[in-house]
């Protein structure tokens, strides 16, 4: 299949295309999310257990001004711990959720190895060539994660 915007023959499927480690984040469908809300959930409890720690040492040296600090930063890290776990879960659901649509125009899309774009070999959702990162933002916008994208400008998709 020929690029519309180069003319090259050189355009692949995006699936195949992602198999290419340097397109993997630029063509992806999807966040990367992977374990994240596991290793926030594990470093909120290890704060939890350091800041317990600090609290039990206050207590035995007799300082109750330490216990409570300890105390008032331990409930702190605990709430903001839990609230960027339920974000990062939220997130997986949110991807999860959206995956059929997301793949109604990631599946059919080309990328052209020659000029670096991806178009839509029927001329929808989009007309001509767009940038893998413009791709993503209409794959990801499509899904209804697209609030996960960088700003545009940012140096992300």
């Amino acid at each position: 299949m020929n690029c519309p915007g180069c003319g090259g023959p050189g355009a692949v499927p995006v699936p195949e295309a992602v198999g290419r480690k340097d397109l993997r984040r630029r063509l992806s469908k999807a966040p990367l999310l992977g374990r994240v809300a596991l290793l926030h959930a594990v470093e909120g409890l290890v704060l939890v257990a350091l800041t317990l720690g600090w609290a039990a040492m206050g207590a035995d040296q007799g300082k109750p001004l330490y216990v409570v600090g300890a105390l008032a930063l331990t409930a702190v890290i605990a709430v903001v711990t839990c609230v960027v776990v339920r974000d990062d879960l939220r997130g997986r659901g949110a991807v999860r959720a959206g995956a059929a649509r997301a793949e109604s125009i990631w599946l059919p899309a080309r990328y052209c190895v020659g000029c670096d774009a991806v178009f839509c070999p029927e001329g929808a959702p989009w007309q001509g060539p767009v940038t893998p990162e413009r791709f993503t933002r209409l794959v990801w916008t499509q899904g209804g994660y697209g609030d996960r994208l960088p700003p545009e400008g940012a140096g992300g998709a």
